[in-house]
């Protein structure tokens, strides 16, 4: 399918605003990637605007997607390389910067070997289609095995039940949610965040229409701005969804086994659930029983395929991440939702085209590497060390470089108390940023790269797409200052090492087109339509045949059925995740979401907290200070501070030593707290 309307700059028409152009452009902030306007002035980015005439997200956008001008202009805009000279960041030239970083690198490297080099792919290059690509030429041609991302932040669960239940780490599942008529989400506020990983375009409209034809369930400790649209909620505690799922899966398995699905130990499962009765899940998650059984009968009337969606509430909770995301497979399985329409559907790939290959089946006990050597028992996963690791590393002396490209490292990773310090020690820290922030100011070397409105662009995002698709955008407006493409400083940093991993004397479009090389379309088709839809089938046949060999859907891999028996019991007072609409992460803090405390009236009367007060929330590892918003809203039992706040950095509650060792990911859900009046 093409994108409608004009091609790009379209007319000033179209706009009230005195401007010269409008250029059609989409967004990068997050996956959901919703079609834009931009208004511009000459250099100056006017207004951004949703498309009304985009495919996907017909007008919509959020406040950050509105709010790209004021970042474009931010007052702390990065211009220019910085190199620190004397202690002190000072402004340069590229080839100053890149002569001195080189340097230091290969020295580093001579001396330790290239494991002493760690890279951290942050979300700047995360949203770079060839920044993506370069960095991970870059990481290869170093050969470095430390190698850090969100994905040990927020995300490990997913791809391991892909793994280990569907037998292929590229399994990547999402909600037909343009035919679901019964969707539940757990631990996930789609309205505000967007989805997790994988978009919910237009998310509003999309939940609405799901609840307007059939049936939507929230599975929250909070009455989110989701669950006002549902058509259904249950606030279990935290940390205990696994239990709701858990319940569920045992009550169908009583109704017994579809015979037209295909699965392995459906026995072994039924009695790794079998603990969950209606009684005991009641207990343990603190929900009324009645509640419980509305939801279980609801599933078992469902016309079609239950389609089930999980979040950071999930993914970011160490104990339960793994096996609740488990649970909600096992359930969609027994159900027949996979492979269906209004059911999970798998994504083959604009750019990998899996349906093309036979894909590998991967060991029952799951695909894993060796970790780092600061942390016995821990292991790589997916290529990756666990981003808790790295002060360890550095304090260690194993790491002595960090290519920071894109992060905020002291708002995204754990313990910030423990890795600020071990920051400061490294030899070199090496940061791509648009805008100052903590971790840029203790760098040793600052690269500007352009931001998104700077840079002509694609989508070529296998696993996060919500369609078999990709879209193109030019640049609205020139670079600022001495602002370079990323892929252009990895491939001048890479030639300057030794290593031939890009041209740097090609042009953005140059390189677009080999992204796009081995693509379901060329990028010249891109770049004249802006946005090309393959559309997906369903069933799909290379997923039927990939079950098939592989002897049905794993019910009960060892890992999980093990971890299930070993899940702790919450406390009675813990820390939960949040998205906030105006921010993301560390992103947009001058948009003004404040870094509220939300607690219920219970637990503020017992610390004797009060709405709109100061509130000191403590755990065993360090403390932070926010406002308190006492809203019934949110369960007895949850404390709930968002993401990305520097002056109330939830990272300072976390402890880089309480990971889950099967996949490094952090407990940044369901830690232990205190309230305090500041």
């Amino acid at each position: 399918m093409a994108f409608p309307g004009l091609p790009y700059p379209i007319s000033k028409s179209e706009s009230t605003f005195p401007v010269v152009a409008t250029v059609r452009s989409f967004c990068r902030v997050c996956t959901s990637v919703c079609g834009i306007l931009v208004d511009v002035d000459g250099d100056t980015v006017v207004r951004v605007r949703g498309d009304r005439e985009h495919p996907l997200s017909k007008g919509y956008t959020c406040p950050k997607g509105r709010a790209l001008p004021q970042m474009h202009h931010h007052p702390d805009r990065i211009e220019r390389p910085q190199m620190r000279v004397d202690g002190i960041l000072q402004d340069t030239s590229w080839e100053a910067c890149l002569d001195d970083l080189v340097s230091k690198l290969k020295d580093i490297v001579d001396r330790y070997g290239p494991d002493s080099v760690g890279i951290f792919f942050g979300t700047g290059v995360g949203m770079d289609a060839v920044g993506t690509r370069v960095a991970e030429a870059l990481h290869a041609a170093i050969g470095t095995s430390a190698k850090f991302s969100p994905l040990t932040i927020d995300g490990t669960a997913k791809p391991l039940i892909s793994d280990l239940v569907g037998g292929f780490l590229g399994m990547s599942g999402r909600p037909d949610y343009d035919n679901a008529d019964f969707m539940i989400f757990v631990g996930t506020n789609p309205v505000i965040s967007h989805g997790h990983a994988i978009a919910v375009p237009n998310p509003t409209g999309t939940v609405r229409a799901i609840a307007g034809r059939g049936q939507v369930w929230v599975i929250d400790p909070r009455r989110t701005e989701t669950a006002r649209l549902a058509t259904g909620h249950i606030a279990p505690r935290p940390g205990t969804d696994h239990a709701v799922l858990a319940f569920l899966v045992r009550e169908v398995l009583r109704d017994g086994v579809d015979p037209d699905v295909l699965v392995q130990d459906a026995d072994v499962l039924a009695a790794a659930v079998e603990p969950f009765t209606l009684e005991h899940t009641a207990a343990l998650a603190d929900v009324a029983a009645a509640d419980l059984m509305r939801l279980c009968e609801a599933v078992r009337a469902a016309p079609g395929p239950v389609a089930i969606e999980t979040g950071t509430g999930v993914t970011m909770t160490a104990d339960a991440a793994n096996v609740t995301q488990w649970l909600a497979w096992a359930l969609m399985i027994l159900t027949g939702s996979m492979n269906r329409l209004g059911g999970i559907w798998f994504h083959p790939g604009f750019a990998y085209q899996l349906e093309a290959f036979e894909l590998p089946i991967s060991p029952p006990d799951g695909s894993f590497g060796p970790g780092p050597r600061s942390r016995p028992g821990t292991q790589s996963f997916m290529g990756e060390w666990p981003c808790a690791a790295l002060p360890d590393e550095i304090e260690a002396g194993n790491i002595r470089a960090v290519l920071n490209l894109g992060g905020s490292l002291l708002t995204s990773f754990p313990n910030t108390g423990v890795l600020e310090p071990a920051l400061r020690t490294l030899e070199v820290l090496a940061t791509t940023e648009i805008i100052s922030n903590d971790t840029a100011a203790l760098s040793t070397h600052v690269l500007p790269t352009k931001d998104q409105l700077e840079r002509s662009d694609v989508t070529i995002w296998d696993a996060l797409s919500s369609r078999v698709s990709a879209q193109h955008t030019p640049a609205v407006v020139e670079p600022i200052g001495d602002r370079r493409s990323m892929w252009w400083f990895l491939a001048e940093l890479g030639r300057r090492l030794g290593h031939d991993v890009a041209d740097p004397a090609r042009s953005d479009d140059e390189m677009l087109a080999g992204v796009t090389a081995a693509a379901r379309c060329t990028f010249d088709e891109l770049a004249a339509t802006g946005w090309v839809d393959k559309g997906h089938e369903l069933p799909a046949p290379w997923v039927q045949r990939h079950v098939e060999r592989m002897g049905g859907w794993r019910l009960a891999p060892r890992l999980l059925v093990e971890q299930l028996a070993r899940v702790r019991a919450p406390a009675p007072l813990v820390l939960t995740p949040r998205r906030q609409m105006r921010r993301l992460n560390a992103q947009f803090d001058f948009l003004g979401d404040p870094a509220d405390v939300l607690i219920h009236p219970d637990d503020g009367a017992a610390a004797g907290v009060v709405d709109g007060s100061p509130v000191t929330v403590r755990s065993a590892h360090g403390e932070l200070t926010g406002v308190a918003k006492v809203d019934p809203a949110i369960r007895r039992g949850a404390v709930s501070v968002p993401h990305g706040h520097v002056e109330a950095n939830v990272n300072a509650l976390t402890n880089k030593d309480d990971i889950d060792l099967v996949t490094g990911m952090v407990r940044y859900s369901g830690v232990p707290v205190s309230l305090h009046p500041a």
